[in-house]
C-alpha cells in the first residue's frame, strides 16, 4: 500500500468513526480507537502496525504536553507542587512498591501448593513502572471536552499526570539498569541521569523565558504567518529533540516548550496555530492504540486479559483514592480522581516495549498485557461519562456533600436581586467585580478554582466556588433574579454551555460573551449571546483612542468617535460577519 493510499485509509477510517460516535453523543477519541480496532492488522488488516506510522503518532503526544504546558505555566505549577510532588510521586511510587509486594505475595501463595514463582523482583518493578503510567492523551481530552480542568479533581488529575511524565525520566534509564545488575552502577547511573534532567530543565526555565520572549518579538516584527508558524513548530520539536538527548522523553521537551510560551503575550495566538497540528496527530496516535488490540488473544486467553485488565485497574484506582484522601480531598472528589487516572497510559506502552527489549518481560506475557492495556484505554471515556453516576452508587454522602454546598450558595445569595453573575474571577472577573462595587452594583463571581475563590474573599469580594457551565451552580448564584450574566474567560464551548442554561431556565436575563476574537461570533449570537465582546477589537479601539489623544485631538472629540466606531462595529456584528479588510490584523 502506498503512501497516499495509507493516509486516506486512516483518514477515512477516522472521518466515518468519528461522525458515527457524534451521532451517538459518544467521545471522538472512541471513534479513533475504534478506527484503529477495525483497520489494524488484527481485525480487517486494511493496515499494517507500521513503526513509522508509529512514531508520527508519538508527535500527537508531543503536541499535546505543548498545550498542557501553555496552560500549566511556572507560577501555576509551583502553586500546584502540592498535587504534583505530593499525590503524583506518593502515586508512582507506591505503584512501585506495591508491584513488588505483589510479586512476593503471589510467590508466598503459589509456594503453598508446592509450586515455585519465577518472576523476579526486577520483571515486577518494570511491570509496576508500565502500570503506574496513565493515559494523559486520553485523560486531558475528556476533561478539557468536559471543562473540567479546573475543577478540584481535575487539578488533582493534572498533578499527577505532570509527575508521571516527570517520572519516565528515570524509568526509562531504570529498566535498562535492572537488566544489567552486574555492574553494580544502577544508581550511578540514575544519578548521572537525573543531573543531567536537573540540569537542563533549570537552564531551560532560569534562561529560556527571556530568550524566547526576545524571538518571538523579532519573529512577530516580520509580520508574517508562515514565518510564525514554522518557528513555533521548529521550537517545539526543537526543544523535544533537545530533551530527549540529554535521556528525557520528547513530551517533557515539548511541555518545558509550551509552559515558557506560555509567558509571553503570545500564548493565545500560538495555541490557535497549534490545534490543527495537535488534534489531527493525536488522533492518529488513538488509532495507533486501537490497532495494537488482538482478538486472538482476547480469544485465547481471555481470563488472564480480564485478569489484567480489571484488577490493576481497581488496584491503581484504590491507590489513588487513599492518596487522594490522606491529602484532604473530599471522598467525592478523590473517587473521581481515581476514576480518571486508572487505566493504562501512553507511556506504559513504550516502558513495556522497553522492558520486553531488555529481556525483563517473558515474550508470551506480551500479546494478553497489551491487549489488557488496549482496553483499559477504550473503558476509560464510558468511565468518566459515568463518574458523577459511580460516585453517586458508592459515596451516599457525596450527593449531599455537593447539596450543602450548593445550598450555602443559594443561601448567602438569597436577598441578592437585578445582580450581575460574573462567570470567572480571573483578570477580567476581578475587574469587572471591582467596577461593579465602586458604583455600587450587585454582583455574585463564580469561579471553579479554590485559590481565586480563596483570594476573592480575602479581598472582601462576593466570589463562590462554582462550576458556570453547571445548571446547579448557575441557579444557586441567582439566575432567575439576576439582572446579566457575564462570561469572563474567552472559552467558546463553555460558554455556550452557559448560555444554553441560560437561554431555556432564565430567557429574559441578558448574556454577554467575551471572546479572543470574531471567529465563533455566529455560534455564540445564535445560541443567545445579548453580546460578544472579542478582545481584539476592544484593544484596537483603546488603542486608536490613546493615539488620537496623543496627536492633539480634544478629549470629548476622540471619546465620540470611539463610541461611533464601537456602535457601528457592534451594530454589524449583530447582523453579519465583518467584511475581510475590517478583520483584525494578527
Amino acid at each position: 500500500m502506498s503512501s497516499l493510499e495509507l493516509t486516506l485509509l486512516y483518514l477515512c477510517a477516522a472521518v466515518v468513526s468519528v461522525v458515527g460516535c457524534r451521532l451517538m453523543h459518544l467521545p471522538a477519541m472512541l471513534g479513533y480507537l475504534f478506527a484503529g480496532v477495525v483497520i489494524g492488522p488484527n481485525a480487517l488488516a486494511l493496515a499494517k502496525d507500521s513503526v513509522a506510522v508509529e512514531h508520527l503518532a508519538e508527535f500527537g503526544v508531543v503536541f499535546l504536553m505543548f498545550v498542557i504546558g501553555l496552560e500549566f505555566n511556572l507560577p501555576k505549577l509551583m502553586r500546584m507542587r502540592k498535587l504534583v510532588f505530593g499525590l503524583g510521586l506518593g502515586q508512582v511510587v507506591l505503584t512501585l512498591i506495591g508491584a513488588l509486594l505483589l510479586n512476593i505475595a503471589i510467590g508466598l501463595a503459589i509456594r503453598q501448593f508446592g509450586q515455585s514463582w519465577q518472576v523476579s523482583w526486577q520483571t515486577a518493578l518494570a511491570l509496576g513502572s508500565a502500570m503506574a503510567m496513565s493515559s494523559t492523551a486520553i485523560v486531558v481530552k475528556l476533561m478539557s471536552d468536559r471543562i473540567e480542568m479546573e475543577s478540584p479533581h481535575g487539578q488533582r488529575v493534572m498533578g499527577v499526570l505532570l509527575f508521571q511524565d516527570l517520572a519516565v525520566v528515570p524509568l526509562l534509564v531504570l529498566i535498562p539498569a535492572l537488566a544489567d545488575m552486574a555492574d553494580n552502577n544502577l544508581w550511578r547511573v540514575l544519578g548521572i541521569a537525573l543531573l543531567k534532567a536537573s540540569v537542563l530543565v533549570g537552564l531551560l526555565l532560569w534562561g529560556g523565558q527571556r530568550v524566547m520572549r526576545k524571538w518571538l518579538n523579532l519573529v512577530a516584527r516580520r509580520k508574517s504567518d508562515e514565518l510564525f508558524m514554522l518557528n513555533l513548530l521548529f521550537m517545539t520539536l526543537g526543544l523535544a529533540w533537545l530533551t530527549e538527548l540529554a535521556g528525557l522523553s520528547l513530551a517533557m521537551g515539548a511541555f518545558l516548550a509550551g509552559m515558557l510560551i506560555a509567558e509571553t503575550d503570545f500564548k493565545h495566538q500560538v495555541e490557535a496555530d497549534i490545534r490543527p497540528f495537535h488534534d489531527v496527530l493525536l488522533g492518529l496516535f488513538f488509532i495507533t492504540i486501537g490497532m495494537k488490540l488482538d482478538w486472538e488473544v482476547i480469544h485465547d486467553s481471555w481470563g488472564w486479559v480480564l485478569l489484567l485488565s480489571v484488577v490493576p485497574v481497581l488496584l491503581k484506582a484504590g491507590l489513588v483514592f487513599g492518596l487522594a484522601r490522606l491529602q484532604g480531598a473530599a471522598a467525592g472528589v478523590s473517587l473521581r480522581t481515581a476514576i480518571y487516572l486508572a487505566q493504562a497510559g501512553e507511556f506504559g506502552f513504550v516502558l513495556l516495549s522497553l522492558s520486553a527489549q531488555n529481556a525483563l518481560i517473558p515474550a508470551e506475557w506480551m500479546s494478553p498485557i497489551l491487549a489488557s492495556m488496549v482496553l483499559s484505554m477504550i473503558a476509560t471515556p464510558f468511565l468518566v461519562m459515568n463518574a458523577d453516576r459511580i460516585v453517586n452508587r458508592l459515596i451516599s454522602n457525596d450527593w449531599l456533600m455537593q447539596s450543602l454546598a450548593l445550598t450555602g450558595m443559594a443561601q448567602r445569595t438569597l436577598k441578592t436581586e437585578n445582580h450581575v453573575i460574573v462567570c470567572g474571577y480571573g483578570r477580567c472577573g476581578h475587574s469587572l467585580v471591582d467596577l461593579f462595587k465602586s458604583e455600587g452594583i450587585a454582583y455574585v463571581a463564580l469561579d471553579s478554582d479554590p485559590d481565586k475563590v480563596q483570594a476573592g474573599r480575602s479581598a472582601g469580594n462576593l466570589v463562590e466556588f462554582g462550576d458556570a457551565t453547571r445548571l446547579a451552580s448557575l441557579m444557586s448564584a441567582g439566575l432567575v433574579r439576576a439582572s446579566a450574566v457575564v462570561v469572563t474567560y474567552p472559552d467558546t464551548p463553555s460558554a455556550l454551555k452557559v448560555l444554553a442554561w441560560a437561554t431555556e431556565h432564565a430567557p429574559q436575563v441578558p448574556v454577554i460573551v467575551r471572546t479572543h476574537d470574531d471567529h465563533d461570533l455566529e455560534r455564540l449570537r445564535a445560541a443567545g449571546a445579548a453580546e460578544v465582546v472579542p478582545e481584539v477589537l476592544e484593544g484596537s479601539l483603546m488603542l486608536a483612542s490613546q493615539t488620537l489623544a496623543h496627536i492633539g485631538i480634544p478629549l470629548k472629540r476622540v471619546i465620540r468617535l470611539v463610541q461611533g466606531q464601537r456602535m457601528t462595529r457592534y451594530a454589524m456584528m449583530r447582523d453579519a460577519v465583518p467584511p475581510a479588510d475590517d478583520a483584525p490584523a494578527p
